[in-house]
């Protein structure tokens, strides 16, 4: 593979009490009659944030729950996150083999930029591939075909990893191959109806998959 483009939330570094608390955070602000727990609210991590709140609130309320969400997010949220263990020895051995680094996300990448350089990544990647604030490029398999065209690779000669149906859907929409990781938030079944090559249960076993 020439170019290997990573999914960020479930695939680079854990992310769930960040959303999920941001997310509570919002509802309770729009005095919702029922605010989940943490773990109700893990289908949340992967999908479009908006698409999300859609799903909650219905789609009158979600730009107001999206902006609320950014309220805590942006200050708080955004740092209660961590690297998976073996992501970055991982990245460091595809660096170092030759392959060219990406970071497609579906998160805003003004946020994207700040967990990568939060937590010592930023020189595994050439770049970070997100949405705008207004959630343009939110669908994966919009970013995906707008990333491509930027970083000037050939699709076929390049690979998506990710933890959720649309980064398998996303590759699979732009002629990209797709391997899905078992230790973020989809399941197996979930990635492999969407697509995936491959799956893998943990960081390290992703370098089995690349050649």
């Amino acid at each position: 593979m020439d170019a290997i483009f990573f999914d960020l939330d479930g695939t680079l570094t854990d992310p769930k009490p960040g959303i999920t608390r941001s997310i509570q955070y919002a509802l309770q602000r729009l005095d919702h009659p029922t605010i989940p727990t943490e773990d109700e609210l893990t289908w949340c991590i992967g999908p479009p944030l908006r698409t999300s709140f859609v799903r909650l609130l219905g789609d009158h309320t979600a730009d107001r729950a999206v902006a609320l969400y950014r309220e805590r997010f942006s200050d708080i949220g955004l740092y209660e996150n961590r690297v998976y263990d073996g992501i970055s020895e991982v990245l460091t051995t595809l660096r170092t083999s030759g392959h060219r680094l990406f970071v497609a996300t579906s998160k805003a990448h003004v946020f994207a930029d700040r967990i990568i350089d939060h937590f010592g990544l930023r020189d595994h990647f050439e770049y970070v591939f997100g949405a705008e604030l207004d959630g343009t490029r939110a669908d994966k398999s919009h970013l995906l075909e707008y990333a491509l065209k930027q970083a000037a690779v050939d699709p076929a000669k390049t690979l998506m990893i990710g933890d959720r149906s649309h980064d398998m859907i996303g590759a699979k929409n732009n002629g990209m191959k797709g391997i899905g990781v078992l230790y973020g938030y989809g399941s197996r079944e979930e990635l492999l109806e969407a697509g995936a090559q491959h799956v893998c249960t943990t960081p390290a076993a992703i370098l089995d998959c690349i050649s």
